[in-house]
């Protein structure tokens, strides 16, 4: 917007505002302005113009932290001073956009260009017309690179080196900026998801210089802390140099050194710090960590109604399986006719106690056999019988028998034994054998 002798900001008003004055009754100069007769913005943001386009052009060198060159024809860049805090905004169009196009965030460059004022927004840019490499010598890029180079040499980057973050976790230690939106996001995000989550949060710059001191002693704190199951590290989108802090070498070393799984949430998906190498999960935002780091407790719901539903078909498979197994056991002949079980061993015991029976009557009529005959041998061998064939067996008194008429004498008492009875008797004469063949 330019500002014309004759100008009226309300001439498009169909009556002028009571107050306002005529462009020729403005004060020239800013020292001739007072309360009662100011310039109106339009003006002074005029007069800013005029003023800046009287400056020289101008060759400046820093360092791209932020680059949009998505629309054709068009380059809008932040360009950061290499030592200190300072940043300004260059753009340009044609011919600078299209060589602008290969750099990318952190390159270091020279630009050519004039100052310019968007009187919009009264806002001083750089127009750049020209831009070429300042090489990698001393820039943040180079001095991380160069980190990173070391850090990963040392095994710090390692997969093997991360841990799985917790399926559960009961407490999430989050680490930002106080009243951040990053800290918005995370707490109600995870929330949402996973309602029984509790946190700790500790709050810490998230740039400049007490950004990595701060980090590093809450890092280390949540850490300490055995009721923390995972640590969130967040911090919203900015500038290269915003973020700067979190690839601090402490902050990475302290974030390799926690026993507890961490996740870095720093920026948006283009940004990038070493604390996102050496973090066990790297998440994109921070309402992306809120996503990685807790299930959905929908999901997981209709995940356990599932697994319900498949255990309970299990379960009624099983049971309908047995249930057959059960109905094919009843209906066997076994179950249904028992007794059909025990007649092939009635008949062996039939059979068996048969063969016994005849082997015991064999071995009963062999044996009275012998008997029998035994019997008959010791009849024919007995006493007894030569008793009853007349003889007798003559005794004495003591007991032993007279087989010689030697051993008696008259008077001796003799017993008798007969095939019936007994007859004592006493001797009154005892003739010999060989007396009688004498005689």
């Amino acid at each position: 917007m330019t500002w014309t002798p004759g100008y009226n900001p309300m001439a498009t008003q169909s009556q002028p505002q009571p107050g306002l004055k005529q462009p020729e009754q403005l004060p020239r100069l800013a020292s001739e302005t007072t309360a009662d007769n100011p310039w109106p913005v339009s003006m002074l943001s005029e007069k800013f113009h005029m003023a800046v386009e009287r400056w020289p052009s101008v060759w400046v060198a820093g360092q791209i932290t932020q680059i949009n060159t998505r629309r054709a024809g068009s380059a809008y860049l932040t360009l950061r001073d290499d030592y200190q805090d300072i940043a300004m905004e260059v753009n340009g169009f044609g011919q600078f956009a299209a060589a602008a196009t290969p750099f990318v965030q952190g390159d270091r460059v020279i630009i050519h260009g004039k100052p310019n004022l968007w009187m919009k927004r009264t806002s001083l840019s750089l127009r750049g017309d020209a831009i070429i490499a300042a090489g990698a010598g001393g820039s943040l890029k180079a001095m991380i690179d160069e980190l990173r180079k070391k850090l990963k040499g040392e095994g710090l980057f390692d997969i093997d080196r991360k841990m799985p973050l917790p399926e559960f976790p009961h407490c999430i230690g989050l680490i930002c900026a106080p009243q951040a939106r990053a800290e918005g996001d995370v707490i109600t995000n995870v929330r949402l998801r996973w309602p029984v989550a509790n946190f700790k949060v500790m709050h810490v710059h998230v740039q400049g210089e007490q950004c990595p001191s701060d980090v590093v002693a809450a890092i280390r704190a949540m850490d300490a802390d055995p009721d923390v199951d995972v640590i969130i590290v967040a911090r919203g989108g900015g500038a290269f140099e915003d973020l700067i802090g979190f690839s601090d070498e402490g902050v990475v070393r302290a974030a390799a050194a926690a026993q507890t799984p961490l996740i870095s949430a720093i920026g948006h998906e283009d940004d990038w710090t070493l604390l996102d190498l050496v973090a066990d999960l790297r998440a994109s935002t921070p309402t992306d960590a809120a996503k990685k780091v807790v299930p959905d407790v929908n999901e997981q719901t209709q995940l356990i109604n599932v697994h319900l539903q498949r255990m309970r078909m299990r379960i009624d498979a099983t049971i309908a399986n047995e249930m057959r197994l059960v109905e094919g056991y009843a209906n066997r002949p076994s179950l249904t006719q028992p007794l059909t079980m025990l007649e092939p061993h009635q008949r062996f015991l039939d059979d068996a106690r048969s063969r016994m029976r005849i082997g015991l009557t064999r071995i009963l009529d062999d044996a009275s056999l012998t008997i029998e005959r035994s019997r008959a041998s010791l009849t024919a061998l007995s006493p007894q019988s030569t008793l009853n064939r007349g003889y007798a067996v003559i005794q004495s008194a003591d007991g032993h028998v007279i087989d010689d008429a030697n051993n008696v004498k008259p008077g001796d008492e003799l017993t008798m034994t007969l095939k019936h009875g007994m007859v004592v008797s006493e001797v009154k004469t005892a003739t010999t054998a060989r007396s009688q063949h004498d005689q």
